[in-house]
C-alpha cells in the first residue's frame, strides 16, 4: 500500500491510497465521520433570555458550534460553557467562556443572536465528547474517496474542531484500538 499526499488547504486534505482495496478505503471513510469523537454542547440551562429567540433554537444553534477537540480529550470529559450578554450587540461564538482553555468555540465569528437595547442572555452550555453515530452534532468532518484502477482518491473537510489530516489520523488510532478489542476477544475464545 502507498500513500501520497495531496494538498492541504485550510480546512481540508486531498491524498490517494495506492493498492488497497474498497473494504478498506470505506473503512476509512466511516471511522473518518462517524468514529472520531469530537466536543459539541448537549445540554444547556437558560437562567435569562429576552432576545426574540425562543429556547429551543438557541439550544439547537448552540449545539451546532464546532468546538475544538484536542487529541487526548477522554470520553468522560465534561466542559462548562458560559455566556452572559446584554444588548445592543451581536453575540458570537467567541463569547462563550468555556471552563477549559483547549475547548472552545472553533470559530469566533459564528452569529448565536442579535441583542436589542437592554436584552440579556444568560446560559450555562454542557459540552460532552461523542461521536457521529450518536447525533450528526458530532461529526469531525465528511471524508469521500473516488476509485481509478487500484487508486482510492480521498477528500476530507473538517468541520474545524481538528484538521482534516488529524480526522484521518483519529480514524486510524479508533480502527487500531476496534482491531486490538476484536484480537482480545478472539483469544480469549481459544
Amino acid at each position: 500500500m502507498k500513500v501520497s499526499l495531496g494538498k492541504v488547504h485550510g480546512n481540508k486534505l486531498d491524498f490517494a491510497i495506492d493498492g488497497t482495496i474498497a473494504e478498506f478505503a470505506n473503512m476509512i471513510r466511516r471511522y473518518g465521520m462517524a468514529e472520531v469523537p469530537v466536543f459539541a454542547i448537549d445540554n444547556i440551562v437558560i437562567y435569562e433570555n429576552s432576545t426574540v429567540m425562543f429556547d429551543e433554537y438557541l439550544a439547537h444553534r448552540l449545539g451546532q458550534i464546532p468546538l475544538v477537540t484536542p487529541a487526548k480529550s477522554t470520553g468522560d470529559l465534561e466542559v462548562t460553557l458560559v455566556l452572559d450578554e446584554v444588548g445592543p450587540k451581536m453575540v458570537y461564538s467567541s463569547d462563550l467562556k468555556s471552563s477549559d482553555k483547549d475547548v472552545k468555540s472553533a470559530r469566533d465569528k459564528i452569529p448565536i443572536v442579535t441583542l436589542g437595547e437592554g436584552q440579556k442572555l444568560r446560559l450555562e452550555a454542557k459540552a460532552k465528547l461523542a461521536n457521529g453515530k450518536t447525533s450528526s452534532k458530532y461529526q469531525s468532518g465528511l471524508v469521500s474517496y473516488g476509485i481509478d484502477g487500484d487508486k482510492f482518491s480521498f477528500k476530507v473537510e473538517s468541520f474545524y474542531q481538528m484538521g482534516p489530516n488529524d480526522i484521518v489520523v483519529r480514524a486510524c488510532d479508533r480502527i487500531v484500538e476496534d482491531l486490538s478489542e476484536l484480537k482480545k476477544g478472539i483469544k480469549k475464545a481459544k
